[in-house]
C-alpha cells in the first residue's frame, strides 16, 4: 500500500512530508578521531557530511562543537533544530586563518587586528558586523557575527579540507551543560546530528567573548582570557 493511500495526501504533499522527515529523523554515527593528529580519512568523511548539509560534532581545545556549512540555510536550520536554539541568536563562525575573516565582515578595524594578533588562535570570540555573504539567518537576523579561531587540529583540518569557514557552536541542547567528551555528546545529541567525532575528553576553559561592534568594546563572557588582558591590548582603541 502506498503512503499516499494511507494518509490520503497528494503526491506533492508526500514529497514535502518525506523531506521534512529527513530533517528530524537522523541516524547519528560515532567515529573515533585523534585530537592532535586527526586521520585524513576521518576528516574526509566529516567534510563530505558537511558538504551534504549535515551537522558534525568535533572536539576542540576546550569543548565539543557542532560544525556545519554557514552558507547553507538548510544546514543552519538543522543546527538551530539540533540545539533547540532560538532563531534570534546568532551562530558563531570558525576560521583557521585571520585572512579568512576578510569575507565575513565588511571591515577589519584596528581594534580587531590587535585582538587577532595577540589572541588568535586561542579562546577568544569576537563579535563583529557581518558581511552580506553570510545569510541573515546565521546572524540571528542581527547582522552581527561571532568569529573564532581555535587551537583545534580537528576543526582546523576540516576547514582546510573544505576551504571555507564553518558554523561552530557548542555541542549541547540550549540551556544544558556543555559536553566535554565524545560519548557525552553522542548521548545528548543522538538523533539530532549526523556524526560525532569522538576524540576523548576536552578539558580546556571556555572562550572569552567580546563585542566590538559599538564605539566602546564590551565584554560578553569572560573565559580563558581575562578581561584585564583584553583591556591592556585595546588600551586607547
Amino acid at each position: 500500500m502506498r503512503l499516499s493511500s494511507v494518509y490520503r495526501l497528494p503526491p506533492h504533499s508526500i514529497a514535502r512530508y518525506t523531506a521534512y522527515l529527513r530533517t528530524i529523523l537522523v541516524i547519528t554515527d560515532l567515529i573515533e578521531v585523534q585530537q592532535e593528529n586527526p586521520e585524513q580519512a576521518v576528516i574526509r568523511k566529516a567534510a563530505e557530511c558537511i558538504q551534504r548539509g549535515g551537522v558534525v560534532a568535533v572536539p576542540t581545545d576546550s569543548l565539543y562543537l557542532l560544525v556545519a556549512d554557514p552558507f547553507s540555510l538548510a544546514a543552519a536550520s538543522r543546527v538551530f533544530h539540533a540545539k533547540g536554539r532560538e532563531s534570534s541568536r546568532s551562530l558563531p563562525i570558525l576560521v583557521n586563518h585571520p585572512l579568512m575573516v576578510e569575507d565575513l565582515t565588511p571591515e577589519i578595524t584596528l581594534r580587531f587586528s590587535l585582538l587577532m594578533r595577540h589572541f588568535w588562535p586561542g579562546p577568544l570570540t569576537v563579535i563583529v558586523p557581518a558581511s552580506a555573504k553570510i545569510p541573515l539567518k546565521v546572524t540571528g537576523n542581527t547582522g552581527r557575527l561571532a568569529l573564532r579561531y581555535l587551537k583545534s587540529p580537528v576543526a582546523n583540518a576540516l576547514i582546510e579540507f573544505l576551504g571555507q569557514p564553518l558554523i561552530a557552536t557548542s555541542a549541547n541542547v540550549s540551556g544544558a551543560p556543555t559536553c566535554r567528551s565524545g560519548i557525552e555528546v553522542f548521548g545528548t545529541m543522538d538523533g539530532r546530528v549526523d556524526l560525532v567525532l569522538d576524540g576523548g575528553a576536552c578539558l580546556g576553559e571556555g572562550a572569552t567573548t567580546i563585542d566590538i561592534t559599538e564605539p566602546y568594546w564590551r565584554l560578553i563572557r569572560e573565559g580563558a582570557i581575562p578581561e584585564r588582558d583584553i583591556a591592556e591590548v585595546l588600551k586607547g582603541n
